[in-house]
């Protein structure tokens, strides 16, 4: 069965006064995927995902669903619904009003709206909770509530902005769990956005990392993690070692550099660079070794210092000073044969393979 776009945004910019604040935004969300947006604070994260509730409107360009032109239909006409971050629950009604809230004008009857309620209550697991305040809720109860008022109006496309911002990072880390399973189960579209790019990683089938206005890659998360397309995306996604480098030769298979730290590299050209391009290159921490003897089963084998060890539970990062040069290297191991200590001298080691080249 093909997967067909079901949302299509074309040439779409913002601005508020003289200020851009989107700039000509192509992109395209298949029907079923859960698609993140992902970017620091004032991207423009946000007014993408308000634009396509209709709350906002774009200054140029054009937002499709399921191929009809929405771009200037307000909220209520489009096949969307919207998950804030304060989850905007009333107070002084209890949930089984609030839920109802979005189907009033829809002349249901009574016991449509009923059972449309106690649906919505049973995809988020808080069946018999009709009667209960806000105030009489957890935060995470909240969150699901917010979630049930909008899915009880069968949305196409679920639209969330950072709806697990205000959670603790336990019950932030199992509504993700959950808000992807249900995702599963209802088969719907959600465009989720976030700043947290674990989040964004655990959740989605694509991310699109956003700065400035801009959208600088659409993929996979292990594409994005393993091959960033640029020197941003690279820093935002993960921790990461990033070495000036520069190019001495280039052919359409291969790479000769000079690396900072590294000297002389010969690398595949995967990255399709041509002359002049300006590189940097970059190596994850877990795919480096550290030794206390130079290991012939590497490509590559440096001599430096431990400066700094630190132990994160799952992994220990070692901070090593590479002999000749200020550079300070992070190695991630989840266990080592050899124990090391801070001053300890060692070797640092890794192949070719594992080595990014990323266009500054």
């Amino acid at each position: 069965m093909s997967i067909k776009n079901y949302i299509k945004i074309k040439n779409l910019s913002k601005s508020f006064g003289d200020v851009e604040v989107l700039k000509n935004i192509n992109l395209e969300v298949e029907e079923g995927e859960f698609f993140s947006l992902l970017g620091p604070s004032g991207c423009g994260k946000t007014t993408l995902l308000r634009i396509l509730a209709g709350f906002e409107y774009p200054s140029e360009g054009e937002v499709f669903f399921d191929d009809a032109n929405v771009t200037s239909l307000p909220p209520n006409l489009r096949p969307s619904n919207m998950v804030f971050q304060n989850y905007a629950i009333f107070p002084h009604i209890n949930v089984q009003r609030n839920i109802e809230f979005g189907l009033r004008k829809e002349n249901l009857s009574k016991g449509e709206m009923q059972q449309r309620v106690s649906n919505a209550l049973k995809m988020v697991q808080l069946e018999g909770y009709e009667n209960r305040y806000s105030n009489q809720l957890s935060g995470g109860q909240r969150q699901r509530i917010a979630l049930a008022r909008a899915l009880v109006k069968q949305p196409k496309v679920l639209l969330l902005d950072e709806p697990l911002g205000a959670l603790d990072k336990k019950l932030r880390e199992e509504m993700q769990i959950e808000l992807r399973n249900l995702q599963k189960s209802l088969g719907i579209t959600f465009i989720f956005v976030t700043h947290d790019q674990e989040e964004a990683m655990t959740m989605s089938d694509r991310i699109a990392v956003m700065d400035e206005g801009n959208i600088l890659q659409v993929s996979p998360p292990k594409e994005i993690y393993h091959n960033p397309k640029n020197k941003f995306v690279s820093q935002f996604i993960g921790n990461i070692n990033i070495l000036d480098a520069d190019l001495k030769n280039v052919s359409n298979e291969n790479l000769s550099i000079e690396a900072d730290c590294f000297g002389s590299m010969q690398l595949k050209n995967y990255q399709q660079i041509i002359e002049n391009d300006k590189i940097n290159i970059a190596i994850r921490p877990e795919e480096i070794a550290i030794s206390k003897i130079s290991d012939s089963n590497y490509d590559y084998n440096f001599q430096g210092n431990v400066k700094n060890i630190s132990f994160y539970g799952e992994s220990t990062y070692y901070y090593v000073q590479l002999n000749n040069s200020e550079k300070i290297l992070m190695v991630s191991k989840n266990e080592t044969k050899e124990s090391f200590s801070e001053n300890d001298n060692c070797y640092v080691n890794f192949n070719s393979n594992n080595v990014k080249i990323i266009k500054d």
